[in-house]
């Protein structure tokens, strides 16, 4: 079963021929991202040096234990997510070789707003955290879905889903609405983000070069399922595993370079602890699956609203997540996710604040 070729669909306005304007483009050097990946070790490193030297009452713990818990933490966080990621990557093999050709279009809704609308209830069927999505949504649109309606599931399956509801409920039951603010809230971005993005004049230009060199490859690819079945497994796993190792050792990172306790000093401001929330959502990437059990620990320090932006923002844009997405859009268009990610989870933990 192949990819359908791409002189067979109409332009959409959501980009949902993309597939079909993709153009091999000249692959970038081979070295670039070893290079930048030794140059951010390299400065976390020497942060980590200056912070010692420069302020270490800040710390309770030396640079060695601070180190080692670094490691320890991008450690968990690599295998925490690693499983999600190979399941991802398989989802995505069955939508991009074994799904019949047409199957999604007759499936999805025609008008933009209401495919965006279903998409991002799709997290629903499919319970993967947010790691093993962006490969999924990576062979949504190699099937001919647009970078909008990847955006609109890959923002609300990591919140509207069906494990991340059962564990939030768990952890928060009704009290405070948090559970009812965090799914409400991830499926309203979902679909602002998607419909955003929607209205791009040119969506092939959302993603990375690379990133469309690959569907071009796609595309053309010839063989039987199974032999384009484990080809496209190693290309994903290429293509997403180097990201996944570094947003994990960012993410260790960033835990032992910012203070915890200048965190929890502002805790009890019911403006200052959202942004604290937020900030610290983005820094630890902590799975969706698990995440609740982790703000529960905060809950009585830290407002509502501030457990809600947690919970909202770092599925959606932790330093984990933002590693694994660069490997498919441009810088570009994840400063855009991420602002507005950011300004609505403020707004909406805000807003719980009043309302509780």
């Amino acid at each position: 079963m192949t990819v359908q070729a791409p002189s067979h669909r109409a332009p959409s306005r959501d980009g949902s021929t993309l597939p079909h304007a993709l153009r091999p483009q000249p692959p970038r050097l081979s070295g670039r991202r070893a290079v930048i990946a030794a140059l951010v070790g390299a400065a976390v490193v020497g942060v980590l040096v200056a912070i010692q030297f420069l302020a270490p009452h800040l710390f309770q713990a030396s640079l060695p234990n601070r180190l080692q818990d670094g490691l320890t933490l991008s450690l968990s966080v690599l295998f925490e997510s690693l499983p999600f990621v190979i399941l991802g990557v398989l989802l995505s093999i069955v939508v991009q070789v074994w799904l019949p050709d047409g199957l999604i279009e007759r499936i999805l809704p025609r008008r933009g707003w209401a495919r965006r609308a279903v998409l991002s209830l799709l997290g629903m069927l499919i319970p993967v955290c947010e790691c093993g999505n962006v490969p999924f949504a990576r062979g949504l649109m190699m099937r001919g879905l647009g970078p909008a309606e990847a955006l609109t599931f890959l923002i609300a399956a990591p919140i509207v889903n069906p494990i991340v509801i059962l564990t939030t409920q768990a952890a928060f039951g009704w009290d405070g609405g948090i559970l009812i603010a965090r799914i409400v809230g991830g499926y309203l971005v979902a679909n602002l983000i998607g419909w955003v993005y929607s209205r791009h004049p040119a969506p092939e230009k959302m993603l990375t070069e690379r990133f469309r060199l690959t569907c071009d490859v796609v595309v053309h690819e010839a063989g039987s399922p199974t032999r384009r079945s484990l080809a496209q497994f190693l290309v994903e796993l290429r293509a997403v595993m180097p990201a996944l190792i570094v947003g994990s050792a960012l993410a260790g990172a960033v835990q032992v370079i910012v203070p915890r306790d200048v965190l929890l000093a502002i805790g009890s401001n019911p403006l200052l602890s959202v942004v604290a929330m937020i900030a610290l959502a983005i820094s630890v990437a902590i799975c969706s699956n698990v995440d609740a059990f982790f703000a529960l620990s905060f809950a009585s320090t830290f407002s509502p609203g501030a457990i809600v932006a947690f919970l909202l923002v770092g599925p959606l844009v932790d330093v984990k997540m933002m590693a694994l997405l660069r490997t498919t859009f441009t810088v570009r268009t994840l400063a855009g996710i991420v602002g507005i990610v950011i300004l609505f989870g403020f707004a909406l933990g805000i807003g719980v604040n009043v309302l509780v």
